[in-house]
This record gives structure tokens, C-alpha cells and sequence, in this order.
């Protein structure tokens, strides 16, 4: 048992070799269930995570989330991993713990599941999500932010090693980013044409992030309907979007959505 009544538990996902299982706590509350979708090489245990799960507790909300594959206490490497891997880990997740009308707050590449995840509810004819909070969602990266701003010795090194390991500037350890990430992803692209998740959607964005420009933010919001589209551009915020204040605009667009 976790602080303040959220129960770890795992799930099994895939079959056969892509069998693996998943972490994840779930607190139970009432009203849409709140499903965290994290970032690259990010865990549950992140701070707008926790800080979320804090909220829940008190507002009495069914709170969810869970460690990607290669992640946290999840099993699996995470450079066998593509976008479709994490996608089918939010799908298992979502279907087992909060398959009505869910709440999906997506963090930076959870940005971008979220809304493969609300996209693919709708194609299966399952329902729309009650909403999604996005914070610096980081839609079709692995093209937009990384192989389109790679040096060309970068994109040899991914063609003929099929890895390059890149400095992370949230962890010691470096990055492995695969060609198979890459091709996957170009494979998982939302923002080549319009976008209707059939939910309202809450875009949190910093003006200061490094990571997810803000201009890759309004790429989103030009692809969305307007109806129901809210975006807030942080002056002065970074990538993390960790601080009081911006932890206090988290909670309040997540509480909005109903």
C-alpha cells in the first residue's frame, strides 16, 4: 500500500515475447477517472504526478497511473520500446482500471498518447474521454523534434548502428534513442492533418521550454476545433511546468473536466 491509500498492483500486457507486465496504482474515488499518461523515460513517481494523486485524495477522485514498459517498476528495456509500445501499455491500463469516459492527463510524450489513446476510443466505437489535460505535449517528436533536428551524423550513426545514445538533461544516464523509435513513430503521426478527439482539450504549454518549443504546441491547437480547446502559454515557464504555480493551473484544468 502507498501513501495515502493508492494500491500498487501489475498488469500483463501483450502476449507471447511481447509479453510484460505493467505498474500501476490506482486510488478510488468517484467521478470520470483520472488517468496520468507520463513523459519519456519519466515514472509515477514524477512530482505533477504525485502532486495530482495528492489532489485526488482529497477531492475524492479516482486517480490512476502506471509505468510505460522500460519504466520505473515496469518491467521490459526501455530501448526495445516504440511509441506503439507505450500506446498499447495506456490502452491495457485505461481498459482495466478506468474504461468509462476517462480523464487523460498526458505529459509531454504522454501528450502525445493521450491523444492516440482518445483518438483510437473513438475508432473502436468505445466512447469519448471526458477530457484531456495536456502538458507540453510533445505530438509526433521522434520526427518533428528529434530526426528533423538531427545533424546528419546523427541520422548516419541511427541508419547504420540503429541506436544513438543521446545526453539527457533529467538523468545521468543517456538516452537510447533507436532507428525503430523513429520508424514507429513516423507510422503514429497525429499533426499531418486535422484532429477532432471528440472531448474538450486543456493544452498547458511554458514559453520557455527547450524540450517542446511553444510553437510546437499552436502545430496542436491549429489541428484541433476550437470548440472546447483551451490553451495556456506560461510566459515564463520551462519544460517541466513543476512549480507551485504552475502545479496549482494543473489541478485546476483536471478539475474542470467532468
Amino acid at each position: 500500500m502507498a501513501d495515502g491509500g493508492d494500491t500498487l498492483a501489475f498488469l500483463d500486457v501483450g502476449t507471447g515475447g511481447g509479453a510484460r507486465r505493467i505498474a500501476v496504482r490506482v486510488r478510488d474515488g468517484s467521478g470520470p477517472p483520472v488517468v496520468w499518461l507520463g513523459g519519456f523515460r519519466s515514472d509515477m513517481g514524477a512530482t505533477k504526478a504525485t502532486a495530482v494523486d495528492a489532489w485526488a485524495a482529497e477531492a475524492g477522485r479516482r486517480f490512476v497511473r502506471f509505468d510505460y514498459t522500460g519504466h520505473g517498476q515496469s518491467g521490459g528495456a526501455f530501448a526495445d520500446c516504440t511509441i506503439s509500445t507505450w500506446l498499447a501499455d495506456a490502452e491495457a491500463v485505461i481498459a482495466a482500471h478506468a474504461p468509462k469516459r476517462p480523464v487523460l492527463i498526458g505529459s509531454s510524450m504522454g501528450g502525445w498518447i493521450a491523444c492516440l489513446a482518445a483518438r483510437n476510443r473513438l475508432a473502436a466505437g468505445a466512447g469519448p474521454a471526458a477530457g484531456l489535460v495536456l502538458i507540453a505535449p510533445a505530438l509526433d517528436f521522434t520526427e518533428d523534434l528529434m530526426w528533423a533536428q538531427f545533424p546528419q551524423s546523427v541520422r548516419d550513426t541511427l541508419e547504420r548502428d540503429g541506436v544513438w545514445l543521446r545526453q539527457s538533461a533529467y538523468a545521468p544516464e543517456p538516452d537510447p534513442v533507436t532507428m525503430r523509435l523513429i520508424e514507429d513513430g513516423r507510422a503514429n503521426r497525429l499533426l499531418t492533418g486535422p484532429l477532432d478527439l471528440g472531448c474538450p482539450v486543456h493544452i498547458l504549454q511554458g514559453m520557455r521550454d527547450p524540450d517542446v518549443p511553444h510553437p510546437h504546441a499552436f502545430k496542436l491547437l491549429d489541428r484541433l476545433p476550437a470548440e472546447g480547446t483551451v490553451l495556456t502559454l506560461i510566459a515564463d515557464g520551462d519544460h517541466r511546468l513543476s512549480r507551485p504555480e504552475d502545479i496549482a493551473r494543473l489541478v485546476a484544468a483536471v478539475a474542470e473536466m467532468r
